[in-house]
């Protein structure tokens, strides 16, 4: 599990700090899909920070006994000067992974071909995408972190994808953070609503999407 009590963030500005998170408390379940929902700049990835531990609360707690991961397909952790298959053997030390084993699968899964051997600082955003989700896969996490959809290559690439996550690490812990209802409908198992650097939480998929529904509204009203 890992929980999150009275989190709140905030950062410092010329005109004095800003408030970002006002203390946040949810569990995230082992096993379980927990989405949350929010408008763009809502503070969702502020929230995953803090969730993976890129980010310390400046007050509160997360106390985590599970393995995270960070947010799926995202690369901004590569050295650009280094060779995509330099990254993977560079993350595969840090989180203590045998790397001889993983390189044919991330250059088969990520399709990079002969490019796995050149600087990530020539690749495409789609390419660091790939790349990013195929050695997200060779950790095995206990929860991983899904910054808004991962809808990374075309539609065959997703779907691979989505068979890598959800079919074959169907009994990890994830979390889903979107303004994407219907993603959020078909993958989790209960929702929260971050709102007014407020998260409020809901038993059931559905009742967070009728008040993220009503919240929308009113906001636009």
């Amino acid at each position: 599990m890992i929980c999150l009590r009275n989190v709140r963030k905030s950062y410092p500005t010329r005109s004095g700090p800003v408030v970002i998170l006002r203390d946040l408390t949810t569990d995230i379940l082992a096993g379980k899909r927990l989405g949350i929902l929010g408008r763009n700049g809502a503070g969702k990835s502020t929230l995953i920070r803090l969730i993976s531990g890129a980010e310390l609360p400046t007050s509160g707690y997360v106390d985590r006994s599970m393995s995270v991961s960070w947010p799926l397909a995202f690369g901004g952790a590569f050295q650009n000067a280094l060779t995509g298959l330099d990254n993977l053997r560079f993350i595969c030390r840090v989180y203590n992974v045998t790397v001889d084993d993983k390189i044919e699968y991330v250059q088969e899964f990520s399709e990079l071909g002969r490019y796995l051997r050149e600087p990530v600082s020539t690749y495409s955003a789609g390419m660091r995408a790939r790349l990013a989700f195929a050695i997200s896969m060779v950790v095995e996490f206990d929860c991983f972190l899904v910054d808004e959809i991962i809808a990374v290559g075309d539609s065959r690439f997703h779907h691979k994808c989505n068979i890598e996550l959800f079919e074959k690490r169907s009994d990890r812990a994830m979390v889903f953070v979107s303004h994407d209802d219907g993603y959020i409908r078909e993958y989790c198992h209960y929702a929260c609503v971050l709102i007014d650097g407020r998260l409020v939480n809901f038993p059931t998929v559905e009742e967070a999407l009728e008040f993220y529904a009503f919240s929308q509204k009113v906001a636009d009203f």
